[in-house]
């Protein structure tokens, strides 16, 4: 019955040929919430208060996902209960009488760290932020069968230098997972640091190339209390060495001026996603199969 159950489920939400594109970008300054832009910058690289959802974000028809405009510069989650896009009509929070009717929710609690998969790097002692910067740039896209958003941190001080960081972010039509990219744009190599957070009382499993996390986030503005899952799959062989800091599971990378890896995420109230083995199972299949 089980493997019947978790067949029908690779059905119902892993077909990635679709019709149209199931994704979508957001970016809009909170003054004016009707005028939607493809690009916005600041010197002093915090436009946290400024923007709508705090910065860039993207869609898919299971999640959304947003780069904090500031020196975090952490990813958080969108987390939805029914297919579909809601980023343009919701813009992040839906109200609470609609998160009740099926809406999405903002379930996801970064905090202080990277959240899931966002970027900072290492100087063989401690984790720098992208911070301070001379221009910090956030730039949005939606083309074929993806969207994408990105953050260019400029002039980021690191070892006795300056370097130029972009991340980028990319969901895809039919797939749960985001790609996460991470570019030094300079003559010499740096050491990236990602992760994924986590907060006492969840279930944490660590595996060699990937780890989970599954239960309530500390309440902040959803309506309701959700269980929620996050995930960050990764090569081994990208990195020195990693830690857990009591916040978060934390990656260095090898000196490189490129690095890419995986992300997901689902929530109690999605079907056949909606427990730890659920997930696991389904993120697993997704990340072997596509």
């Amino acid at each position: 019955m089980k493997a019947k159950l978790f067949f029908c489920a690779l059905i119902l939400q892993g077909s990635i040929i679709t019709a149209q594109n199931m994704t979508d970008a957001s970016l809009f300054l909170r003054s004016d919430s009707t005028r939607y832009l493809d690009h916005v910058s600041s010197e002093s690289g915090d436009l946290y208060s400024a923007l709508g959802h705090h910065g860039p974000a993207i869609e898919n028809e299971w999640l959304g996902l947003r780069l904090y405009f500031d020196k975090k510069a952490a990813i958080d989650v969108y987390s939805k209960a029914n297919r579909g896009l809601e980023l343009s009509h919701y813009k992040w929070y839906p109200t609470p009488e609609q998160q009740k009717q099926g809406k999405g929710a903002d379930y996801y609690k970064v905090g202080p760290t990277v959240g899931l998969g966002g970027i900072r790097l290492w100087d063989a002692e401690k984790v720098l932020p992208l911070d301070p910067v001379t221009n910090r740039t956030a730039r949005v896209m939606k083309e074929g069968s993806v969207s994408f958003m990105e953050m260019l941190s400029e002039d980021v001080p690191y070892r006795n230098s300056k370097v130029d960081i972009l991340v980028r972010v990319t969901v895809y039509s039919g797939l749960r997972k985001a790609k996460v990219e991470a570019f030094a744009l300079s003559d010499a190599e740096v050491e990236f640091v990602t992760g994924i957070n986590y907060h006492p009382g969840q279930q944490v499993v660590v595996e060699e190339d990937c780890i989970f996390t599954w239960g309530l986030h500390p309440e902040d503005v959803a309506a309701e209390k959700v269980e929620l899952g996050a995930a960050i799959f990764l090569n081994p062989d990208d990195y020195a060495q990693k830690m857990d800091d009591g916040n978060q599971h934390v990656f260095i990378s090898k000196p490189t001026r490129y690095l890419s890896y995986w992300i997901s995420s689902a929530n109690g109230k999605e079907p056949f996603v909606n427990t730890l083995e659920r997930f696991m199972d389904y993120a697993n299949w997704e990340m072997n199969t596509n």
